[in-house]
């Protein structure tokens, strides 16, 4: 079930809302700009599916959100944890790099097939941490400040969404904001505690 966190952005240690109920979560957001909505999860995708299996299973909600928001491309992604020392490293530099506070110049949609990760929207003096599970789709519009954390074990299939080839380019910020809030290991755990 999705999360969401808010926090003045000059305070992490002050939780000024937390909130599961969807409806709620979904009104939060939409003042931002952002766009969230909840899909019912397709059982029976094997442990790696293929892009195109993810697609097929997700095929109708996919067209639509093409269709209304324009996207020319679309693929799925998946992060199966694996004690491959070339996963681990590479896992870590990916999550290192999307920690670091950015931007991009094209809308971020984002569903999550399977698994769970955390956007952190930095708007208006504040902090808001969406922790996204199976079923969420999340739309960051162009040029909001944020950052995410898929953990330290990162375990998901998303699907994404481009409205070109170049996908999301990040424009980073240099601040060190990210370094200051609840982690998603940390949020999942009191999440789930």
């Amino acid at each position: 079930m999705t999360l969401l966190t808010v926090w003045p952005d000059s305070d992490p240690t002050e939780v000024l809302t937390r909130t599961s109920a969807p409806a709620e979560i979904a009104v939060e957001l939409m003042r931002l700009g952002v766009r969230y909505e909840n899909w019912p999860v397709v059982d029976g995708l094997p442990p790696t599916p293929t892009s195109e299996e993810v697609l097929a299973a997700y095929r109708p909600h996919v067209d639509r959100v093409v269709e209304t928001e324009g996207y020319v491309l679309v693929d799925a992604m998946h992060m199966t944890p694996s004690d491959d020392p070339e996963w681990v490293a590479n896992a870590a530099a990916a999550r290192k790099k999307f920690l670091a506070e950015h931007t991009h110049d094209d809308d971020e949609d984002r569903f999550f097939a399977r698994g769970a990760g955390v956007f952190y929207l930095h708007v208006e003096g504040k902090v808001y941490g969406v922790l996204c599970e199976a079923g969420d789709l999340l739309s960051v519009p162009k040029n909001t400040t944020h950052w995410f954390d898929m953990g330290t074990t990162p375990d998901y299939i998303s699907i994404r969404f481009f409205h070109d080839d170049d996908g999301w380019v990040g424009n980073f910020t240099g601040s060190p904001i990210a370094e200051g809030f609840p982690t998603f290991d940390v949020l999942m755990a009191g999440h789930r505690g």
